[in-house]
């Protein structure tokens, strides 16, 4: 049996998509504008994982399935 995403999970997904995407544009910025070397891994880092975030969340998102 296939159980689908009901639409108050599909607007979850959707917040947490665009909070994701937020949060990638401003450490891309922040780390074009970081001097410190450590501070400028740490928004590489993040910038690393908030890619593969968005990733999984679109990939939930269109598969469609729990």
């Amino acid at each position: 049996m296939v159980k689908y995403l009901g639409l108050h999970e599909t607007l979850d997904l959707h917040e947490l998509l665009t909070f994701k995407n937020l949060c990638l544009t401003k450490a891309t910025t922040m780390s074009a504008l970081a001097v410190d070397p450590e501070l400028k891994a740490i928004l590489a880092n993040d910038v690393t994982t908030g890619q593969q975030h968005i990733e999984q969340l679109q990939q939930l998102l269109t598969n469609r399935e729990a």
